[in-house]
């Protein structure tokens, strides 16, 4: 047998999201340059790692066993680079976040500084909706997580980073700078949801329900860029969080349209289990993060002041 390190990285990928397309996305591959190494791989075998009905993959046992091993040879190799660097006096290891969707904004921001510093540290962020996150995180499948709206069903621990504001937003500009009221603007609009799960949508429905609003449910979209795109081409209007849309704002391609209520605000903060046995690298970016996001929210976020 002659399988490399990126065979096996590949093929662990595959079977974590049993599909093919989904494993290129993550990986930053082609799908045909995936199903090359996948094919190359399996050739190796007698016996077959996957199948293949109608257009959906599956996953043998075999090839759980194989994955399996291939998990434990990666996260070995791994630990020879950590022992590497840290015999060198580095600080090495894995930092594992998961985001929210629209947290893709912020949290690179407060990551750049301290990843700069310690060249040794892996990290690895993933960003989903509000449901995924909290489900790594209730799995212990991450470090830390950054949400806007800290869940109560959870035992954790947290530090608040930046306030978070949802405005109203649409490409035409307002008829008025004097805000209006929710429930005489509300039923003539179209509206774009989040899905299901997302901590956007979730703000959107709680002020809606609160004002005892009669909407007009246009679509329902699985990203903020994706709302944003159709805000932008005149489908409707959204509540949307102030943070990915500066660009559009400054260019006048989107306008804040101006309601009694709004904005909402709540605060992004990073998460983690209460009782957590952090580790080094965890552990020093926490204490890193502490001491610097002042001064990181004053010289990234000062934009951000200007909107009330």
């Amino acid at each position: 047998m002659n399988y490399t390190l990126n065979q096996l990285h590949i093929f662990l990928k595959i079977v974590q999201n049993e599909s093919i397309t989904k494993a290129s996305e993550e990986l930053h591959l082609t799908q045909p340059a995936v199903s090359i190494q996948l094919k190359n791989f399996q050739d190796q075998f007698e016996i077959p790692l996957t199948e293949v009905i109608g257009r959906k993959i599956y996953i043998t046992d075999f090839g759980r066993e194989i994955a399996q091993a291939a998990e434990n040879i990666i996260n070995q190799v791994y630990a020879i680079n950590y022992k590497t660097q840290a015999y060198k006096g580095q600080l090495t290891g894995r930092l594992k976040i998961s985001v929210v969707s629209t947290g893709k904004y912020v949290m690179p921001y407060f990551l750049s500084d301290f990843i700069s510093k310690h060249s040794g540290i892996e990290l690895v962020m993933d960003v989903t909706n509000k449901s995924k996150v909290l489900e790594s995180l209730e799995n212990n499948d991450v470090d830390f997580a950054l949400v806007s709206i800290v869940p109560s069903s959870l035992n954790i621990e947290k530090l608040d980073l930046l306030q978070n504001k949802l405005y109203l937003v649409g490409n035409t500009p307002p008829t008025s700078p004097i805000p209006g009221n929710p429930e005489e603007i509300f039923p003539d609009l179209p509206l774009i949801f989040r899905e299901k799960g997302s901590g956007t949508r979730q703000t959107m429905v709680k002020f809606i329900e609160g004002n005892n609003l009669h909407v007009l449910k246009k679509m329902e979209l699985t990203t903020n860029e994706a709302v944003k795109q159709a805000l932008l081409a005149g489908l409707g209007y959204s509540i949307m969080p102030l943070i990915g849309i500066k660009n559009e704002l400054q260019n006048n391609e989107l306008h804040i349209i101006p309601i009694n209520g709004l904005p909402i605000q709540t605060t992004w903060s990073l998460i983690w289990l209460k009782d957590k046995k952090h580790s080094p690298v965890s552990l020093s970016f926490l204490e890193d993060l502490k001491l610097e996001k002042n001064r990181i929210v004053k010289e990234k976020f000062s934009w951000y002041e200007r909107y009330e």
